[in-house]
């Protein structure tokens, strides 16, 4: 399940869960452990690592259980590591270690929407009646574009208190089926008439999930595989069905009452499937952004689309180069220009931002979600992002 935001650290992350909120506490026995390190052989200068292992480091130090960064300029690499991916065995965090990209998802689900429409197979125009009949109320009036730039007015059912019952229970292998998913976030009343406002949903990108299968006859992983993991080599990468990651991976870490955080690694994908599932490492996530904004995935006509950026006050279209979201990432409200996609899941934390070219990149995650993290380690995280990225500009 994903509450998870385009432009972490500010707005832009979605809202956060008023469920989750209510039940969870914000403390975590602090986990500062050994840190470690791993830079590719060309990498920042031993000065710049040195003081970004310091702030990984003090993210842990303050409640994180173990934190993973990536920063990367052209073709000079760093990857600092800090804490524990597995509290119960005392394992380090490793540069190589899987884990849930979360809401970073939607920018894969936006650009296979995206590519479906270069070829012609979609509009962005096309409303969810059109794709989907009968599944979503007004859907008429609900094109695509406001889906994938959340002016749809549609609830989150990640809100919702049927939906999480099945895991606050305790059952975290629970399946939803995407339209039940759906099913729930329009049994809620519409936040507002559609490409009036903005308001992030999971919803949204449930629904673009349900239009990429209807229109290819075939499963989003199945798409998302051959259209962008394959393609780009990345072999780390997996949009998995079932719980569990791939080895080696860190486990994923949240408060479920009192403490010690409780190990939720096995919570099921399909609470967030095209919103939040997909699973991978610090440097297939770079390797994707680069390739995205890059020009590789997308003709320009649909990059252009994806770069048009509404207000995360007014759901209005943004004039100039000021903060807000697009097709799947967004802008935000840095002193240096970079385009973003944060995520949370239970048990993990995630943000990318890159260059507009590419070329200069961060990927941040922490193995705590900011729901239940202490709040010195998710204010360290949000400065953390910014100060690795703006540095390199």
């Amino acid at each position: 399940m994903t509450s998870s935001q385009h432009q972490r650290p500010t707005a832009g992350s979605g809202r956060k869960l008023a469920v989750w909120g209510a039940m969870l506490s914000c403390l975590m026995v602090a986990a500062a452990i050994a840190a470690s390190a791993m830079a590719t052989p060309r990498t920042a200068t031993n000065t710049e690592a040195a003081g970004l292992q310091k702030d990984v480091d003090a993210l842990v130090a303050a409640g994180a259980p173990g934190a993973l960064l990536l920063v990367r300029n052209g073709n000079r690499t760093v990857r600092l590591t800090a804490g524990l991916g597995n509290v119960a065995r005392k394992t380090p965090m490793r540069p190589g270690d899987h884990f849930k990209i979360a809401s970073l998802t939607k920018s894969y689900t936006a650009t296979v929407v995206l590519q479906l429409v270069g070829e012609g197979k979609l509009s962005l125009d096309d409303n969810v009646e059109q794709r989907l009949p009968g599944l979503v109320p007004n859907g008429r009036k609900i094109t695509i574009r406001q889906l994938l730039n959340h002016t749809s007015g549609l609830f989150d059912y990640f809100e919702l208190p049927k939906f999480l019952k099945p895991y606050l229970s305790g059952n975290f292998g629970y399946y939803w089926a995407p339209r039940q998913l759906v099913r729930m976030g329009v049994s809620h009343k519409p936040l507002f008439a559609p490409g009036t406002d903005y308001s992030y949903s999971n919803t949204n990108y449930v629904l673009a999930q349900l239009i990429v299968e209807r229109v290819t006859g075939k499963s989003l992983g199945t798409e998302l595989k051959r259209r962008i993991f394959q393609p780009l080599h990345l072999r780390d990468t997996i949009y998995p069905t079932k719980p569990g990651l791939p080895s080696p991976y860190a486990r994923g870490y949240k408060l479920l009452g009192k403490p010690p955080a409780t190990d939720v690694t096995q919570l099921s994908p399909s609470m967030s499937p095209g919103s939040g599932a997909i699973v991978s490492t610090a440097l297939d996530v770079a390797d994707f952004y680069r390739a995205l904004l890059s020009g590789k995935l997308l003709k320009p006509q649909q990059m252009t689309a994806m770069k048009t950026v509404v207000s995360l006050r007014t759901g209005k279209t943004v004039v100039g180069s000021g903060p807000g979201d697009g097709l799947g990432i967004g802008r935000p409200p840095y002193a240096c220009v970079g385009w973003s996609h944060g995520g949370e899941f239970p048990g993990y934390e995630a943000f990318a931002i890159s260059s507009a070219d590419g070329r200069r990149q961060t990927v941040l995650m922490m193995n705590q979600d900011r729901s239940t993290a202490p709040k010195r380690a998710v204010a360290l995280f949000d400065k953390l992002v910014a100060k690795a990225f703006c540095a390199g500009a």
